[in-house]
């Protein structure tokens, strides 16, 4: 099946990226397909400005994952989006961010393939860039870093384990996701190969939200800082908020909550 007849089948599952919070941030296929869907499940992360999308005429239902909290099984998720598709309805399966980051897409593809069923796949903002761009920062750089990772703070196994040496490396830059709980865990390790405390981090908590906050910190602070964001939180390594580096010294980065309250109050300058 080509391209254009995958996009005209109205009939196909899709999966679609819906960003990390903002409508602003939902493309223009997401945005048509939110539109024409008969059944919408969406993950808990899914902006409320992103739900006031779809069509009068979808179905809702909340898959509600949520790491470390109540969540519906993913072989139940899958089991829905087969049902639903089997049915001949319009099925659109909502990620937050983008659906390929950490989204268990190719679970729920490798379901619909047991099934004969057809899909294409919207990608969407992923966290990562939505933060940064919050914060001023690209996150690469000529001269600083020829590669970006994006992390996940934990899995199914607990927390997740990584080229921590290669992380720790001057000029390394990674997105962490979901690792909010595990910010302990990453500073160890970090500063184990030998990361500088005095390493910036930047945690972004609600990313692209209206109750967006972002917190300027260092490896060296990571844990205390991470434990005052109460919502989901991308952790940038290695990347400071352009404004805090422009406003605050080197001393000034060691202290997280007088630096919190100096970046939140410029935020919206980015």
């Amino acid at each position: 099946m080509s391209q254009s007849q995958i996009a005209k089948d109205t009939s196909l599952v899709t999966f679609a990226g819906a960003g990390p919070g903002s409508a602003d941030h939902v493309t223009l296929a997401v945005a048509r397909a939110l539109e024409s869907a008969d059944i919408v499940l969406h993950d808990a992360l899914v902006g409320p400005e992103v739900l006031d999308l779809i069509g009068a005429q979808a179905t809702r239902i909340r898959t509600g994952k949520q790491g470390f909290g109540p969540s519906m099984a993913q072989d139940e998720i899958s089991a829905l989006i087969v049902d639903f598709a089997l049915q001949g309805r319009r099925v659109l399966r909502l990620k937050s961010g983008d659906a390929s980051v950490f989204g268990r897409l190719n679970e729920e593809i490798a379901a619909l393939e047991a099934h004969g069923i057809g899909f294409r796949v919207l990608p969407g903002v992923t966290s990562a860039s939505a933060a940064s761009a919050a914060i001023g920062q690209s996150l690469t750089e000529r001269g600083r870093n020829s590669e970006l990772r994006l992390l996940t703070g934990h899995d199914t196994e607990g927390y997740t384990d990584s080229d921590w040496a290669r992380l720790a490396a001057p000029g390394a830059v990674a997105a962490f996701y979901m690792g909010k709980k595990a910010s302990r865990f990453i500073q160890g390790r970090l500063m184990m190969h030998g990361a500088a405390p005095s390493t910036p981090v930047t945690l972004v908590e609600n990313v692209s939200q209206p109750d967006q906050r972002i917190w300027a910190a260092n490896l060296a602070t990571l844990p205390d800082q991470a434990s005052l964001c109460q919502g989901p939180t991308v952790i940038l390594f290695g990347l400071a908020p352009r404004a805090a580096v422009a406003t605050l010294s080197l001393t000034d980065l060691h202290q997280p909550d007088h630096t919190a309250l100096e970046v939140h109050a410029r935020e919206e300058a980015f």
